[in-house]
């Protein structure tokens, strides 16, 4: 039976927590969650994958049970995860990464696409500039699960991204999957048509009704998708 453990490692002088499954021995594969949310989001999902892959779901700087430093962007949220992946030798490995985590994913595939084996972003696009998110409160308005500090410069970003992120989208090289939520989600579909056109190697799903949390609301079509882009090639 297979089973997700957790564990911590030290960054740089900050303490991660990840959770783990399958063989370590099989292809790795990486899980990259939404602001707000942590590892477990994705339990569901790393058991499926961990028939093929040895999974690990990563909990974000300033989430879950990971290091809360006061200090937050897109950059260090991607410097965190090559910071996480070198000392475990994982040289090359699948990227699947959801909202904050697709972006996340993004930018380490557009900075080193030779790590990357096959690359997924669920029902994201890199920030490129149309964003028109309100400047969030100071304190939270009620009691949340994740450092609140993050969130200010996070929209701060998404509101004003650097241009690179989406223009950089051709170097990716890996095989990519972007799966939509439809018309359902807040994220301008076409934005997703157009990355998907710009990746050299890109194939464009759409879950129509799905929403922005594809893997939470439409978990069997879900990893069945992810099964058929991934599978055959492990």
């Amino acid at each position: 039976m297979t089973i997700l453990t957790d564990h911590t490692i030290s960054l740089a002088n900050l303490t991660f927590h990840y959770r783990e499954a399958g063989d370590p021995t099989a292809p790795p594969l990486i899980l990259l969650h939404a602001l707000g949310s942590d590892a477990r989001d994705w339990d569901e999902v790393a058991l499926a994958l961990a028939e093929r892959y040895h999974v690990l779901a990563f909990d974000q700087r300033g989430h879950g049970d990971s290091a809360r430093p006061g200090i937050y962007s897109f950059e260090l949220m991607r410097d965190d995860l090559k910071a996480f992946v070198d000392p475990l030798s994982l040289d090359r490995f699948t990227l699947v990464g959801h909202s904050m985590g697709g972006t996340v994913a993004f930018l380490f595939a557009e900075q080193w696409p030779d790590r990357i084996e096959r690359l997924v972003a669920e029902d994201t696009p890199p920030p490129h500039g149309n964003g028109d998110f309100p400047e969030p409160p100071d304190e939270a308005p009620e009691a949340v699960p994740f450092d609140w500090q993050l969130v200010k410069p996070i929209v701060r970003q998404l509101n004003s991204p650097e241009p690179s992120w989406w223009n950089d989208l051709p170097k990716i090289a890996a095989p990519t999957l972007i799966i939509g939520g439809g018309s359902s989600s807040h994220v301008p579909q076409e934005e997703l048509v157009e990355a998907a056109r710009l990746i050299p190697n890109c194939r464009l799903v759409t879950i129509d009704g799905a929403g922005h949390a594809v893997h939470q609301n439409r978990p069997s079509e879900y990893i069945d998708l992810l099964k058929d882009f991934l599978f055959g090639q492990v």
